[in-house]
């Protein structure tokens, strides 16, 4: 085997990306990138019935939006089906395996018989050690032989050493009557041809792993390092569900959230390096290992997301942030920005950023710049505007019509005709936020004065004061 270290994702395209795969997907990609080795993606499709192309596709873009690469195409675990078979029937001709001719109801029979009596309802085949010249010309499958004995110790990176004594696993079956593989079969053949080195997936697969190891030890592979990592809870400590919020991930994308916070938010929930909470893309890489991992579940906390996704925002570049609110826009199923919006936004950054911890928030307090006057003012912006502030307001357009529209100059003439009515500067900007964004949340009144330009700043405070 080679050195180099490879990871997978493997998800079922029955349904969305789950959040907790996301954050999988997330752990593969960055203990791969962190070791310098290669992750791969297998898109676990033997679920012919509930398997689609449109559940494949929703994981792929949200794989993407995420900013996850991989090192190779997608491959199909359904299409590599003879393969599964074949090694079913190399265990066969070695003697690690054997055909059973047991029927459904035999086996029901079996089990009944034993939990009347009191035993382990654990089926042991009698066509296990079965002379082949006894065996019938009928349908059958072909099981693994497990050991009767002994234990199986799965050495987990995250779990630590799990236990498992033999006589509590049955013979798998590996390969069905009608010749198709069974999950179990098809996962460890998979992440054996496809190099896999560690297989880091959530902790509810630590029951399957002594029985996949059949399969490994059966063939004589190589046993992958395994690391199974706790699931995510909803704030209350229960299972994450759909009554808790969002539980796809296409649904975080479609809230406003920044890729770049989402994969912050996403590593640190189960993860830690020291009490690091916000961290770059490089740290993350640079950091990454699976000792960090802990063994208890994360809990989603949707405000800690909200601060995490703030703070990225606050340090985007402004180009990356206009072109993820397209993205954002488009995942909501809202109306797309015109160039000419896209242009006042971003000049309009600089203002918007440092305090916006989703793209809903940020557009919000960009209403100033992206709405065309004459603006429909809300209902405080209606109150602030009073025939007297109307007044004030009609004595201070004339003198920025003048302003050399400098910060410290429009400073000097609003704070001069405020103090000429007796009044302190934040009296004054109540009825100028109304009259420059028509709502009562915005950046400072200078802030927008400098965005919009003296131009437009003197006709909408014409049309307020006319």
């Amino acid at each position: 085997m080679s050195d180099q270290i490879v990871t997978r994702f493997a998800p079922s395209p029955t349904g969305y990306l789950h959040i907790g795969g996301a954050r999988t997907a997330l752990f593969n990609w960055l203990y791969a990138r962190h070791m310098g080795g290669k992750v791969l993606l297998r898109i676990e499709d033997t679920d012919r019935e509930r398997s689609t192309d449109a559940a494949t596709a929703a994981i792929m873009k949200g794989l993407d939006w995420l900013g996850l690469d991989f090192d190779s195409d997608p491959i199909s675990q359904f299409e590599r089906a003879p393969r599964h078979a074949e090694v079913a029937n190399e265990m066969l001709a070695r003697g690690v395996a054997y055909k059973c001719f047991s029927s459904q109801d035999e086996i029901q029979a079996f089990r009944d018989a034993a939990k009347a009596e009191g035993k382990s309802t654990l089926f042991r085949s009698p066509w296990r050690d079965a002379d082949p010249a006894t065996h019938p010309d009928a349908p059958f499958v072909i099981r693994v032989k497990a050991p009767l004995e002994g234990k199986t110790v799965i050495h987990d990176a995250v779990q630590g050493d799990v236990t498992i004594r033999n006589d509590q696993l049955d013979d798998m079956i590996c390969l069905r009557s009608d010749g198709t593989p069974t999950y179990m079969l098809a996962v460890v053949v998979d992440d054996h041809d496809m190099g896999v080195t560690h297989v880091i997936r959530g902790d509810d697969h630590l029951t399957n792993t002594a029985r996949q190891m059949l399969v490994y030890n059966a063939m004589e592979w190589a046993v992958p390092t395994f690391a199974h990592i706790p699931l995510i809870h909803g704030p209350d400590g229960k299972k994450l569900s759909k009554r808790h919020g969002a539980v796809g991930l296409e649904e975080y994308q479609a809230m406003g959230y920044p890729a770049a916070g989402m994969r912050n938010y996403l590593t640190r929930l189960g993860w830690s390096h020291g009490d690091d909470e916000f961290f770059t893309d490089a740290q993350a890489r640079e950091w990454f290992d699976l000792g960090g991992i802990g063994k208890s579940p994360a809990r989603l906390d949707f405000k800690k997301l909200a601060n995490i996704c703030g703070q990225h925002i606050a340090v985007m570049d402004d180009a990356d942030i206009v072109a993820q609110i397209d993205g954002y826009l488009e995942a909501a199923k809202q109306p797309l920005l015109s160039d000419a919006q896209k242009n006042d936004l971003t000049r309009a950054m600089y203002c918007l950023k440092d305090r916006a911890k989703t793209f809903p928030e940020l557009i919000e307090k960009a209403s100033f710049v992206l709405n065309q006057r004459p603006l429909e003012l809300d209902e405080k912006s209606q109150k602030a505007l009073d025939p007297v502030y109307r007044g004030i307001l009609k004595e201070l357009t004339p003198q920025l019509q003048n302003a050399s529209w400098t910060r410290e100059e429009l400073e000097a003439i609003v704070q001069s005709v405020a103090e000429a009515h007796e009044m302190g500067l934040g009296k004054l900007a109540s009825p100028l936020r109304a009259a420059l964004a028509g709502r009562s949340v915005s950046p400072s009144v200078f802030d927008m004065m400098l965005t919009l330009g003296r131009d437009e700043t003197v006709a909408r405070l014409e049309d307020q004061v006319a």
